[in-house]
């Protein structure tokens, strides 16, 4: 009876070591506001993350929310220290604000991450002159 509850005991054990190590995928940010873009130019903004965890991470997909958005990434995985990036291109079809999710699935303790693009999308001229306004104070919207 003694070496069935020691198997046991050893046995819980290494189950609970061998689920605490995983990787864990954390981003800089979540979410990117373009602010207001040229319609039918296409926009791209990278996240980038880090693999927090102690086992290497591999994103299996990123599947965004329309076609008029693009991810990409590297195949390859993510050693724990090491970092990332998704790629997000996004073409605007119409005019108007939009807000864009990209689902990003891996093997990571959070298998789930929802990465967000909002923005509006402008006549040529309104884009270019909410450009240098803001080129005017300082900021740049619109980019990377």
């Amino acid at each position: 009876m003694k070496t069935v509850l020691s198997l046991f005991v050893a046995l819980f054990a290494f189950v609970g070591v061998s689920l605490a190590q995983s990787g864990a995928i954390t981003f800089s940010k979540e979410a990117h506001d373009f602010g207001k873009i040229e319609h039918l130019k296409p926009v791209t903004h990278v996240f980038t993350f880090k693999n927090t965890g102690t086992e290497p991470i591999v994103i299996t997909d990123a599947a965004a929310s329309c076609g008029c958005t693009k991810p990409s990434w590297s195949k390859d995985p993510i050693a724990p220290g090491q970092s990332g990036q998704i790629s997000t291109t996004f073409t605007a079809p119409g005019m108007g604000p939009f807000n864009k999710t990209v689902t990003v699935t891996s093997n990571a303790k959070t298998s789930t991450v929802y990465l967000t693009l909002k923005g509006e999308v402008v006549s040529k001229e309104a884009a270019e002159a909410a450009v240098q306004a803001g080129s005017a104070n300082g900021k740049k919207k619109g980019t990377k």
